[in-house]
């Protein structure tokens, strides 16, 4: 199989979802198809299965902050809707990391920076995400490096 299988999995589950009247997942399906494109046309080639998976984390992102957006107004049926669409992306995004990856990753990422201080928490951050590839959400290893750092 070529580099664009997670591609051709969105445009084939996108047909069925129409065929099947899921209006929901077809949303949603669209939305990542169009972000798919939009990202190829900005590199001016074909996206590779990873970057892919990129662009569907930073769809699933938008849908959670969606969701709490949604919630504080008080619009749950809205919000119910970003927690499906979010749902029917989250199979193409990458594998989230275990919680003991992650604290690994960070421990190594404060040993290799040195760093002691809050001043210095951006370094450990641009370490372990730089390793962690899209597999953590950015808020987490924000809040584990905040506590280990000491506010």
């Amino acid at each position: 199989m070529g580099d664009a299988t997670l591609k051709r999995k969105a445009h084939e589950e996108m047909t069925a979802a129409l065929k099947a009247g899921e209006r929901v997942r077809l949303g949603a399906l669209r939305m990542l198809v169009a972000a798919i494109t939009n990202r190829e046309k900005e590199l001016r080639r074909e996206l590779s299965d990873d970057e892919v998976r990129d662009v569907a984390a930073k769809e699933v992102k938008k849908r959670l902050e969606s969701i709490e957006a949604f919630e504080s107004a008080g619009r749950l049926e809205l919000a119910e809707k970003e927690r499906a669409e979010r749902e029917v992306l989250e199979p193409y995004t990458p594998e989230q990391l275990e919680e003991a990856a992650v604290d690994a990753m960070i421990d190594e990422a404060l040993a290799a920076t040195g760093a002691t201080s809050m001043k210095e928490m951006g370094k450990v951050i641009g370490v372990v995400m730089g390793k962690a590839k899209g597999a953590v959400d950015g808020t987490v290893v924000q809040r584990k490096v905040r506590e280990r750092l000491g506010d």
